[in-house]
């Protein structure tokens, strides 16, 4: 059985930093691109970071240097550190691992709850 399973998330202050962790099982996650993506009240599931099989990096445009993602290959993980965190990166946080195939769909994690208050 596949699953992702996040943790980390929490409340933090404006300006403070925060780190997820994804772990996954129950398949070859090596060849799976890596990604979290996260979703706001009233808004649509966005792109934050993600780091393909072969190592790359993308990011979405609001990120502007304050995140980083990584993985851990042998151990089936992704992190994404957070830093000057502000109060619209509050959300849910999914941990996603597609392999950009037709024929397999993406896998999703339950989600992780980021606020960023004072």
């Amino acid at each position: 059985q596949v699953q992702l399973v996040e943790s980390g998330g929490g409340l933090v202050q404006p300006g403070g930093s925060l780190g997820l962790s994804c772990a996954a099982s129950g398949t070859i996650f090596s060849i799976y691109d890596m990604g979290w993506y996260r979703q706001a009240p009233g808004k649509e599931r966005e792109l934050v970071a993600v780091v393909t099989s072969a190592g790359r990096t993308k990011y979405g445009d609001f990120v502007k240097g304050r995140f980083t993602i990584s993985r851990d290959t042998p151990k089936d993980t992704v992190y994404l550190q957070m830093n000057l965190l502000k109060p619209e990166d509050t959300a849910v946080y999914y941990c996603n691992a597609d392999l950009r195939s037709d024929r397999v769909p993406p896998y999703w994690g339950q989600g992780t709850q980021v606020i960023v208050s004072s």
